[in-house]
């Protein structure tokens, strides 16, 4: 399948989840009832009656990977292009902010603008289609937003969404139960980790306790780079070198109390998204077989991201 793909056709992406309050107490008494009932789930103590003091606990680490009881601050994206000598080059863009609907409404943007057709795209992610994707769904639902045709997923066939290419499914080579990291995979393939800093589980500490909104950015910048080096390798093509890697996002000061907008700006003279524009049809896949759907354990698929 990969063999027919132009990577410069690949939209990589990967989002950044917290809880959607600091803690179990700032949620509404309807919202910490239906909570307890949820982390039962997430504590796999199923059937039991869970306490307000788990409840509380279970929150802080649980709640952000449930599109429910979190909210997206952060969503970074990369686009592999080719520069005047045909030479590779990675674009990176970060979208982050404090207000969900914000972001959410600038990342719709630039899909309305430069991937508004699923034909003629792809998106690739690292457990895509289990996490990333159906969490920003439920959010823009959430936030009264419309879904982009690329995410108007609902009630498709695997075979409706061949735009959506999963770096972790692509590992499994017929083996549902495999859950393999990016993290393990970036070891066993022999390219950089994106967990030299942090990692998810550390996501909601920095956000709410050390209020690094940037340093969460960084993060996933590298989360993004990890899946497109992931990518290449299963294209047997070389592993991109720092040279060829940039980053769009220029960072603002985000204040405590009235946080700034992150500030993306392109560069005129290497703007990696009017590359998208380009008036190609991509390659036909062929002999390619409808794939299977399987279920999976929501929290066991976000430990693998």
């Amino acid at each position: 399948m990969l063999d027919n793909i132009d990577i410069a056709k690949v939209l990589f992406l990967d989002i950044e989840c917290v809880s959607s309050t600091e803690k179990y107490t700032d949620l509404s008494e309807d919202m910490q009832y239906l909570w307890k009932l949820k982390a039962a789930t997430a504590l796999k103590r199923y059937g039991e009656k869970i306490s307000d003091e788990d409840a509380e606990g279970a929150y802080v680490e649980k709640a952000g990977i449930y599109a429910e009881f979190g909210k997206i601050i952060c969503i970074s994206v990369g686009i592999v292009f080719r520069d005047k000598d045909k030479e590779l080059k990675l674009r990176l863009k970060t979208f982050a902010n404090h207000n969900e609907k914000k972001l959410l409404e600038d990342f719709n943007q630039m899909l309305a603008q430069y991937y508004p057709n699923p034909d003629r795209m792809y998106f690739c992610g690292h457990n895509i289609k289990e996490f990333d994707i159906p969490y920003m769904c439920r959010r823009m639902i959430i936030n009264y937003l419309k879904l982009p045709p690329t995410m108007n997923i609902a009630g498709k066939k695997p075979w409706e969404t061949k735009h959506l290419l999963d770096t972790m499914e692509l590992w499994k080579f017929g083996d549902r139960k495999s859950w393999t990291s990016l993290k393990l995979l970036a070891g066993v393939l022999g390219f950089p980790s994106p967990k030299d800093d942090i990692d998810g589980s550390e996501v909601g500490r920095v956000y709410w306790a050390d209020k690094d909104l940037e340093r969460i950015g960084i993060y996933c910048e590298k989360d993004v780079l990890a899946t497109v080096q992931l990518f290449l390798r299963y294209k047997l093509m070389p592993l991109l070198i720092e040279d060829q890697i940039s980053s769009a996002t220029k960072w603002e000061d985000i204040e405590d109390e009235q946080p700034a907008e992150l500030v993306v700006i392109e560069s005129e003279d290497e703007n990696q998204l009017e590359e998208t524009k380009e008036e190609e049809q991509p390659a036909e896949e062929t002999n390619e077989e409808k794939p299977v759907e399987e279920e999976s354990n929501d929290d066991e698929n976000v430990a693998e991201k």
